[in-house]
């Protein structure tokens, strides 16, 4: 993956102009980015409506059919469960919009519908909005981490551990782990509590608890309908894969190996949101369907940009287009990196920093 050089948008009348040169971005590049975006922050309320219909209305009209297929073949009741599960990652990403306070004009209606969208995810809505702002303002900062991030240790970090701290750090980026027990644990365990703000204050215990209740009652009244094969063979397996493609979308977005990471000092908030976060080339339907949360350099740098104006920036500023590019085949190679090396400032896997440096 390449990541070409930004020229600082100038002023020139009423406009920006911009070049692409080649080599990496620096930080008052990132900056000046951030007047170019915030000319399209404004949204639709229109197209916003247009956009909940057209995910929530699939949503649902999967979920009867899976029902209602339960008495003709589990098999097949299964098969549209898993399907389902790529509807609801656009009902998260709806409500990470919602969020950013993105995606409506009147802050108090997109509040309650990414309440409403939390039952559906499993994720309440205050909680974490808290956390995932705290991700966006401190991402690459390696005096930061540990709050809405993926745990990434530097290769020093990693060598001054213990045999176990070492091992346990292996079994945490081990693919089944990430991306199959973790995404799991996440959902159904974690985020029944304000796990990061449980002395944050009431609020986040409200959302929790409020959230897991209407949850509860939801799938009280589905055992009560339908007996416990719909939440085996429906409400579990769309919800498994609803949270395994969200947490291989999040780790694509900033596990990558030209990715950026910077002590406090040299941090810089823009810089790390450009360069740290890549740009996920999927093919049309999969953008759709994870609603552009690809485009994710340009949603680090300005997060109030609704998620579907994102792809009319890349046609307007084609060297945005162009940075920190990354194909699905390449973001499988991704998954075998593990450790930042500070000093070649990238990431690389167990093995190569064991040939660099030695054994630990």
């Amino acid at each position: 993956m390449t990541r070409p050089e930004f020229v600082a948008p100038r002023t020139e009348g009423q406009g920006f102009v911009t070049s692409v040169e080649g080599a990496q971005t620096k930080p008052r590049d990132a900056v000046a980015w951030v007047r170019v975006l915030a000319k399209y922050r404004e949204p639709s309320t229109r197209r916003s409506v247009l956009e909940l219909a057209a995910t929530l209305v699939p949503f649902v009209t999967l979920w009867v059919l899976a029902w209602v297929s339960l008495s003709v073949s589990v098999w097949l009741s299964l098969a549209i469960a898993v399907a389902n599960g790529f509807f609801l990652v656009r009902l998260f990403c709806i409500q990470h919009d919602c969020g950013h306070a993105s995606f409506f004009h009147d802050r108090r209606v997109q509040d309650w519908v990414g309440r409403c969208m939390g039952v559906l995810t499993l994720t309440p809505y205050d909680v974490w909005r808290r956390t995932h702002s705290l991700h966006h303002a401190q991402h690459g900062n390696l005096d930061m981490r540990g709050i809405g991030d993926i745990t990434t240790l530097t290769v020093e970090e990693y060598r001054a551990r213990g045999r176990l701290g070492r091992l346990a750090y292996r079994l945490y980026r081990n693919p089944v782990v990430l991306f199959v027990l973790g995404p799991a644990y996440l959902f159904f365990v974690q985020n029944r509590l304000p796990v990061g703000l449980m002395t944050a204050g009431v609020r986040y215990w409200v959302s929790a608890m409020g959230t897991n209740a209407v949850i509860g009652i939801a799938l009280g009244l589905m055992v009560w309908a339908g007996g416990f094969m719909p939440l085996l063979l429906i409400y579990i397996p769309t919800s498994v894969v609803a949270g395994t493609l969200g947490v291989w979308l999040f780790y694509v977005q900033h596990q990558f190996e030209e990715t950026h990471w910077a002590k406090g000092e040299d941090w810089q908030l823009h810089d790390a949101a450009l360069a740290g976060s890549s740009h996920y080339v999927l093919p049309q339907p999969l953008q759709w369907l994870s609603a552009n949360i690809g485009i994710h350099h340009v949603h680090h740098l300005y997060s109030r940009v609704p998620f579907y104006r994102l792809p009319e920036i890349l046609r307007d500023h084609k060297e945005l287009d162009e940075a920190q590019r990354l194909t699905p085949w390449e973001s499988l190679k991704s998954v075998g990196l593990h450790l930042w090396d500070e000093k070649r400032e990238k990431l690389m896997s167990f093995r190569e920093a064991k040939r660099l440096y030695g054994a630990a």
